[in-house]
């Protein structure tokens, strides 16, 4: 009889629990715990990883390595109106192996292999290139010079990658941003047109059929017109790195960039990572506090989301990580969402329909972008209210269940 009496009570705490977690085979969220000796313990698109290396800090969890596809609704937009996740320092990567005989001490800024990150969704990739015994290396520099025990890999190399994953995804654009320290005529070319003076970008779907599907942008003048790359600082407008660039609430430039509200450039490329490179801080800071310097750049580049965002260990996140940050910023900027997730065709084009629309009319906009906003917070609270009324109704019911077969246990005991 006891056992028949506290079997509504168990039942009622797992339905609890059923509704608070998700989780298992195929279903995991970010946050979960996983197993981490098991490949399949997360879904596509996330791994199974304690979020910092230090001790105790608690079991593996679910973390996105991933973004969604900022052409998942499409190629017809100008380039400059979607997002791409960026590595700093793609090339200096944990444990790589010596290439020079002398062990590397520099410090790496990532986990996996370039061609990795590609796959992983990885669509910008920020290089140091430097003359190193008679080629050009990808390379931490002291004093302005690359040594052995600094050197992780000649540029050639990393270049092939990005070839290898370019002829084996036709559809796809990379960006490479050089820190160019390296003699003329030791870089690749970049294809394509590129617009001055603030304009749009070709549509990503013409850079594509043109396969001008390889940007690379070098920080040293004159190269545009030797080797044929372009001079960064002409497209791009980029954010202050390391810790100087993180105070919160600003979004302050780089010392070679131009300000941050400048239209002259219609590109934006934000660096969120500190000086020293550290997988501790960037598990604690690539999800909230990198979703909120999105906003801060958003208000100080004129009310432009960044195209690139940079981080130190892109997998490493307490929340959905730079791969959030990336659906957040395309949703913004291809649907007016807070995902990439939300939008849908006929959004992308009510939004581009409303700003050309209502680009002379800056009040009127004002007036439909809260309205927008003011329907989904709406939305988001009738949604919120269904289920908290569901909920408490289903908890209603199984204290019912449970009130009702305690009086039928103690009516039995009385009878016998």
């Amino acid at each position: 009889m006891a056992a028949a009496s506290t079997f509504p009570l168990a039942l009622l705490l797992a339905i609890v629990a059923a509704c608070c977690v998700a989780g298992g085979e195929g279903g995991a969220l970010v946050g979960d715990t996983c197993t981490a000796s098991s490949a399949s313990s997360c879904g596509a698109g996330m791994r199974c990883a304690t979020c910092s290396p230090l001790p105790g800090m608690g079991p593996p969890v679910c973390s996105r390595t991933t973004p969604l596809d900022p052409k998942a609704h499409g190629t017809d937009l100008a380039f400059n109106r979607y997002t791409w996740l960026t590595t700093h320092n793609s090339f200096a990567i944990v444990g790589s192996p010596s290439r020079t005989g002398t062990p590397i001490i520099a410090p790496p800024n990532q986990e996996d292999t370039v061609t990795a990150q590609l796959k992983n969704g990885v669509r910008g990739l920020m290089l140091d290139a430097y003359d190193f015994q008679n080629e050009v290396w990808l390379c931490h520099s002291f004093g302005g010079k690359c040594y052995n025990f600094a050197a992780y890999q000649r540029a050639m190399d990393v270049l092939k990658e990005i070839g290898a994953f370019l002829d084996a995804n036709p559809s796809e654009v990379i960006t490479v941003f050089v820190e160019d320290y390296a003699g003329p005529g030791s870089l690749g070319k970049s294809g394509g047109r590129m617009p001055k003076g603030g304009g749009d970008w070709p549509l990503l779907k013409d850079m594509i059929a043109q396969n001008h599907r390889l940007l690379m942008f070098t920080s040293k003048r004159g190269k545009d017109g030797s080797d044929g790359l372009a001079y960064e600082w002409d497209y791009v407008l980029e954010t202050q790195y390391g810790n100087d660039g993180l105070v919160g609430g600003s979004c302050p430039k780089r010392a070679e960039s131009m300000a941050m509200d400048s239209t002259k450039q219609s590109l934006i490329l934000m660096n969120f990572f500190s000086t020293n490179p550290s997988q501790s801080w960037a598990c604690g800071n690539n999800s909230a506090p990198l979703v909120a310097k999105l906003k801060a750049c958003y208000d100080a580049s004129a009310k432009r989301w960044p195209n690139f965002i940079a981080v130190d260990y892109y997998m490493r996140s307490k929340g959905g990580g730079a791969p959030l940050a990336t659906d957040v910023a395309n949703g913004r900027q291809q649907c007016g969402c807070d995902s990439i997730a939300y939008c849908k065709r006929h959004q992308r084009w009510l939004l581009l329909h409303r700003r050309q629309r209502l680009q002379h009319q800056p009040q009127r906009w004002l007036l439909v972008h809260r309205r927008q906003n003011h329907q989904r917070r709406r939305r988001r609270l009738l949604v919120q209210r269904l289920i908290d009324e569901a909920f408490i109704h289903l908890i209603n019911s199984m204290v019912l269940i449970y009130f009702y077969s305690w009086m039928d246990s103690m009516i039995h005991m009385r009878i016998s």
